[in-house]
This record gives C-alpha cells, structure tokens and sequence, in this order.
C-alpha cells in the first residue's frame, strides 16, 4: 500500500501534454459538473476528482453505492447522480441496476452534503439483451423531460424516461432500444438534433485497449440514431468524434460542458496514457461542430507560430520599422540560363534586434512576411494553474523573452521581460467553428473578461468577444 501511495505520487507530480495535471486518475467519469466555482467529475468505486480551475485535479469527490459508470447533472438546485450498481458482464453475470439519488451540493465539506436513499430505475438479469450498467443522463432543453441511457456492447442501448422531480423512472414507461455495438451512452441536444454517443470498442485492458468514442444524430429523442453516410447506430453504425492519438488510448464516457457562446469542451477518460504509467485518467478536449456533427479538438501545442486574424488574414506582430532583407540587385524574372542561384537566408532576430526599441513596444497587425517581428513562441506556464482542460501561456517573441501582455487602458503590448503577471498570461480556446480566442488572464485594474481582437485591419486591441464576428478570431500557423 505505502509503495502503491508513492508511485501514484510521483506520476500525480509529472505533467501529461494529453491529460489534466495533478491526480487526474480516474475511470469511467461523469460528465463535469460545476458546484460552487469547483469541477467535479464522479467515476466507477465510491470516488472522484475535484478543480479549482479545470485543470489542476484532485481526489475527494464523495459518491455511495460504489458501482460502476456514475453520471451527474444538476436540475433546478439539487445535483441528480446515476450510477450502477453492476452489470458490464462483470463476474460473468448480465445482472445489474441502474439508481439515481440527489444531493443539493457535491461539496463533502459542506453541511448540505447528504445524498438521499437511492431509486431503482432500470434493470436487467441474466440472460437479458441489456446490460443496466453506464447511465447517461439528458434534461431536455426544449421539453424539460428527462432521458437515461444505459447499457453496454453486451446488448442493446436502452432509453427511458424519468421524472425531472423525483428522479424516479415514469410510471409505465417502457424501455427502447436505440444503440448496439457501445456503451457509455450519452445524449446530447443542439440546434434540433439529439446527438447519442457511445463508446465502441474494448476497456479495461490498459494500453490495449480500442476503445473509442461515436456518435449518430436524430431530430426525435427517440431515434433513429443514424451516423453520417446514414447507418443506423443499432445496426452498428456511428461517426469517430475521438480516438486514440499521440501517448494515450481508450477514449471513453463522453460528457459535453458548454462554457459559453462558442466555447464548449468534452470530457472523457483515456484508458492509458503512456506518460502518466498507463493510468486511467481524465482528458478533457476543446467540442468543435462541423457540418452539424461534434468532433474533438486538440490539445494546444507549445511552439512558435505566426497569430493570425481571421478578419482580414494579417498577422500579429511588434510595432517596429520593417527592415528590408539586402540582396544582390539583379533583375528578377528572365534569369539568364547561365547565372548561379544561390539561396536567400531568412532574416534573423539578430539581424534586427538592436534596432527596436529597448522597453516596452506596442503590437500590431500586418502582412505576414516571416520576419522575427511575426514569430511568437508560446509556451505553457507551470506553476500558475489554469482553466478547464488547459493551463496559462506565456507569448514572446521567439528568441527573446518580450512579452505580450494586457494593460489597464484594455490595451494590448509587449514588455521587455516576462515576470509571470496575470496580466501576461493568456487562456487559448479553440473554438466551436475551429478558430481561436486568446484571453489574459486578468486585465489591470477590472475584472472585466475581455478577449484579444482586431478593431481594424492593423489594430488589435482587447474588447468583449463576439463569436459571430471574425474580429474575435483567430489561428495559429
């Protein structure tokens, strides 16, 4: 047990370029829940995780009934929780229940804290075509009705319907089959679609395992679910939304989290990530939606990028005078067949650093020529936390340790040094449509969230953010 404590640890200390950052571990996790300012999500056993900031996690999350496959979702005051109490096939029996019970805080500290008796609200025996194991849970944004999914690649995906009150399943309502070949069921709503999405593939065999996760779409809770060249999903069918990519594995239990206008995020676990032992652990991605259809995002990436704006296509760069690169004078079209052609270096930082300025220098945006003026090296900021799936990054210009950063007139410039500021750290959404919004983390003086955008062509500035305008986008090539 002690050895056990210092080897989870040491890999709770390590820093994953795929995973949250602290004690992600965890299996099976509910869809995140907000409680307070705090995430929680809750997995299979008695346990779960707790953030501050969405990103640095920690054990202490506090579910009874142990089970299997918990999901949560908050209805009016009061947090609903579902959750298994076996099935999966586990043991070698299809037996198993599905219970749903509510707290009016997930706080364990809180005296609120105090989860009622739990309710049977679906089921299945031996033999049976379902397995009542991994509960997903829909409040009906249009209806107020209230949906549960369960079952596993044993059987069927089953609907039905509870009361939004009581938690409790509505008299005699009969269970529907709308999924086969998954499990870790969950639906979603938007924009006239009900979206269920599954999890395909094998668990619980570490770096081995298929897992990942599918989704098929219908304009009735009900179904047919059908995946995007039209099969349906109890035939099998269902669109990849997440698979198994860089050093992690087994993407599973979905759970959708929309933060705001355009800025959504996804929840799930990996089976394995390779640089944390081959754990279990949480991911969380940015939600894109193409063509109607969810799909996964991807983890930022530190490196130097040029920052462009989707307003007009220019880029981000120092307010400086251009230095032209010198080269030979000779005509440029019509070479004479026998003249040598020698490459042109790219301009170097050196080449132009001692003629900037020496303090702080303003930003702007412009033609992008690949010039040292246009080059920003972005990187992660360890030890100042972050927000939901993503710590803080510092902007510099690459070779340098030039700064960008916010200021008290809802500017934006840049400072000879990087001191570490919450004015000089920046949160980086992708967005729904794919683009960017880059955000400091504080802005001197208000608490006003503002976002980086272009009020004109060449000028960028802070303002409030608006994903219906490509002012308020931008890229990172």
């Amino acid at each position: 047990m002690k050895k056990s404590f210092i080897i989870l640890s040491l890999l709770a200390g390590m820093q994953s370029a795929n995973a949250q950052i602290g004690q992600p571990f965890i299996h099976d996790p509910s869809t995140l829940a907000i409680c307070d300012g705090k995430y929680y999500t809750f997995g299979t056993g008695e346990g779960g995780l707790i953030s501050e900031d969405g990103y640095v996690w920690k054990m202490g999350g506090v579910r009874p009934g142990g089970g299997a496959a918990p999901d949560v979702l908050k209805i009016g005051d009061r947090y609903l929780v579902a959750y298994s109490a076996t099935g999966g096939g586990l043991g070698g029996t299809h037996s198993g229940s599905v219970l749903t019970m509510w707290n009016k805080t997930l706080d364990p500290n809180s005296p609120d804290f105090k989860y009622t008796e739990p309710i049977r609200v679906a089921w299945s025996e031996d033999g049976d075509d379902c397995d009542a194991i991994d509960a997903g849970l829909l409040l009906d944004p249009t209806t107020g009705r209230l949906w549960l999914t369960y079952g596993t690649y044993f059987g069927f995906i089953r609907l039905v319907e509870l009361d939004p009150k009581t938690g409790e399943r509505v008299k005699g309502n009969e269970a529907i089959n709308v999924a086969i070949d998954c499990e870790a069921s969950d639906l979603i709503y938007r924009d006239g679609w009900y979206y269920l999405l599954g999890t395909h593939g094998t668990c619980c065999d570490g770096v081995n395992s298929t897992y990942n996760i599918v989704v098929g779409r219908s304009r009735q809770v009900t179904g047919p679910y059908l995946d995007n060249v039209g099969r349906d999903m109890l035939q099998g069918g269902g669109k990849m939304v997440l698979a198994a990519h860089d050093r992690v594995t087994g993407p599973g239990h979905f759970g959708r989290s929309v933060c705001e206008e355009g800025v959504e995020k996804m929840s799930c676990h990996f089976e394995a990530d390779f640089d944390q032992g081959g754990y279990s652990v949480l991911g969380i991605r940015p939600l894109l939606w193409k063509d109607g259809w969810p799909v996964a995002g991807k983890v930022f990436k530190e490196g130097t990028y040029e920052i462009e704006s989707q307003r007009h296509g220019y880029a981000l760069e120092l307010a400086v005078d251009f230095t032209r690169i010198e080269t030979e004078r000779r005509r440029w079209f019509n070479r004479d067949a026998n003249q040598e052609v020698k490459p042109i270096p790219m301009q170097q930082l050196s080449d132009v650093i001692s003629s900037w300025p020496t303090g702080e220098i303003g930003v702007r945006n412009g033609d992008y020529m690949v010039r040292p003026h246009q080059k920003w090296t972005i990187t992660a900021v360890a030890d100042k936390g972050g927000y939901l799936g993503q710590p803080f990054y510092k902007i510099t210009i690459e070779g340098t340790n030039r700064a960008l950063a916010a200021t008290a007139d809802k500017e934006v410039i840049t400072v000879p040094e990087f001191t570490g500021a919450d004015e000089q750290l920046w949160q980086i959404d992708q967005l729904t449509d794919g683009t960017f919004r880059i955000m400091p983390k504080a802005i001197p003086g208000t608490t006003e969230k503002l976002a980086l955008i272009s009020l004109g062509d060449s000028t960028p500035t802070l303002g409030k953010f608006d994903m219906k305008s490509d002012n308020s986008k931008w890229d990172f090539k």
